[in-house]
């Protein structure tokens, strides 16, 4: 593609904050910690978390950049971002998360395999772009189409990204062509983030960002979009990122049995803690995020001091002095909301945080529930150990 450096520039990483945690250097994953994840509502770019399948790619001729729109339309195109520019820009406030989000924690169940996350696999950010509605229409596809006169039906995203889960091949996904046509799915061609052009660790000089959908399906340096009439057929729709029962293991697993993961599950977090800490006599404060896919917002979240025995609600905010109200107009649907709820702690303690949303989903008790060989999911109560001491573990 023109613009792109040869394989040898991408050694040229990007620079990177030092409070970063890495869980993976090639190819390059990171995650905050606990404390800087939620010390702003919108998260700093540095601090959202770095998730690659490989090597990261180099542009750097951004007037040659372009991305094709071809496949199941009457009329295919090439874009650039001359035309990305002209058409509506949309801010939206979304939070991405990694599918595999907590996986440390279910790994300590039973072995699963990926990169070792803990809870902070997840950033909120103001994305920038254009409505991929909005894109679509500039091949003749109208708002609210579930399938085109050719068939199409599915919307592919094919990246840059070259990872050798496709032996050496694009990243790529899919979401259905009804979510990709509707304005209020919100779905960008993002190039910017927090008010920035994105960087290169988030997908400079384009991506997609597929708001209360699992990070997997957000593609990041983007190159071409597909119409197609089926799901896509890459790895990580068909052989990765997919549930499957606590039953199923690497010798009996079928992939074709189980969904594509798109919308996450409810979810929290407890940050202001680590899993074992020592607190000094007195009240603490318990400090986190929920979140819930699909557009769903948070109609409560609960914190225990007693391991689960008894409960009291925690505060929800997403900005301070305006009341956050799940399916208000003055909250963000797509995005996560803080918690905070004070506690006197007896001499030790097992804290726990459920959040619940507007559908009543609520988060599982325990790993064993949910627990699955990729690791994927994790949305038991979080839980983190506290005893009363003079000075932190």
């Amino acid at each position: 593609m023109p613009g792109i450096k040869g394989p040898s520039d991408y050694s040229r990483e990007p620079p990177r904050h030092p409070c970063l945690k890495i869980n993976a250097k090639e190819p390059f994953n990171a995650e905050p910690t606990r404390s800087a994840l939620i010390s702003s509502y919108v998260t700093p770019v540095d601090f959202f978390y770095k998730r690659n399948h490989g090597p990261i790619p180099v542009m750097d001729d951004i007037e040659r950049y372009s991305i094709s729109l071809c496949g199941l339309v009457e009329n295919s195109q090439e874009l650039f971002m001359k035309d990305i520019w002209k058409l509506p820009k949309y801010t939206v406030t979304a939070t991405l998360q990694c599918a595999g989000n907590r996986r440390t924690a279910m790994s300590k169940s039973r072995t699963v395999r990926g990169v070792g996350w803990d809870i902070a696999a997840i950033g909120n950010a103001v994305w920038g772009g254009a409505k991929l509605a909005d894109v679509l229409r500039l091949v003749g596809i109208p708002y609210l189409t579930s399938i085109t006169q050719s068939g199409g039906k599915h919307v592919e995203f094919v990246s840059i990204d070259k990872c050798k889960e496709e032996k050496g091949g694009p990243y790529k996904a899919s979401i259905p062509l009804s979510q990709a046509t509707n304005p209020e799915a919100d779905v960008l061609l993002a190039y910017e983030m927090n008010g920035e052009l994105l960087n290169r660790d988030h997908g400079y000089p384009l991506r997609v960002v597929v708001p209360g959908v699992i990070g997997a399906r957000s593609v990041k340096w983007l190159d071409s979009i597909n119409i197609i009439a089926e799901e896509c057929q890459g790895f990580f729709m068909q052989k990765d990122y997919k549930m499957f029962p606590p039953t199923v293991n690497w010798d009996n697993i079928n992939w074709s049995t189980r969904r594509a993961q798109m919308d996450f599950p409810v979810q929290s977090a407890i940050c202001s803690l680590e899993d074992v800490s020592v607190v000094k006599h007195g009240k603490i404060t318990i400090k986190g995020y929920a979140v819930s896919g699909g557009g769903r917002g948070i109609e409560r979240v609960d914190v225990s001091i007693d391991g689960g025995k008894t409960w009291v609600e925690a505060t929800r905010y997403q900005r301070s002095g305006i009341p956050y109200i799940a399916d208000d107009s003055s909250s963000d649907r797509w995005a996560w909301v803080f918690f905070e709820a004070e506690a006197n702690i007896p001499q030790s303690a097992e804290i726990v945080a459920k959040a619940v949303d507007i559908a009543a989903n609520v988060q599982p008790e325990s790993i064993d529930y949910i627990w699955n060989l990729r690791g994927i999911l994790n949305t038991s109560w979080h839980r983190v150990q506290v005893r009363v001491g003079q000075a932190n573990l």
